[in-house]
């Protein structure tokens, strides 16, 4: 797993501060603020992305080994 779920509520939280507060600052606009904010929010994204895809593939994995327990008790 890429961040654990406490991470993740962190970078919510500092994602969403950092808006607030550069939005209070009117320093948007820069660039490194920008690009600080914009890494946030894509390892956000990047996280939720690789959480999903795993989980269908954990799903998945489980069916299978599910099917394959009912094909050899018979």
């Amino acid at each position: 797993m890429l961040l654990t779920n406490k991470q993740s509520l962190i970078l919510c939280g500092l994602m969403a501060g950092g808006i607030f507060v550069g939005g209070i600052l009117d320093i948007l606009n820069n660039f490194i603020v920008l690009t600080i904010l914009t890494i946030v929010f894509l390892t956000i994204i990047l996280n939720l992305f690789y959480f999903i895809l795993n989980s269908k593939e954990e799903i998945e994995i489980k069916i299978e080994e599910e099917a394959e327990n009912k094909n050899d008790s018979k």
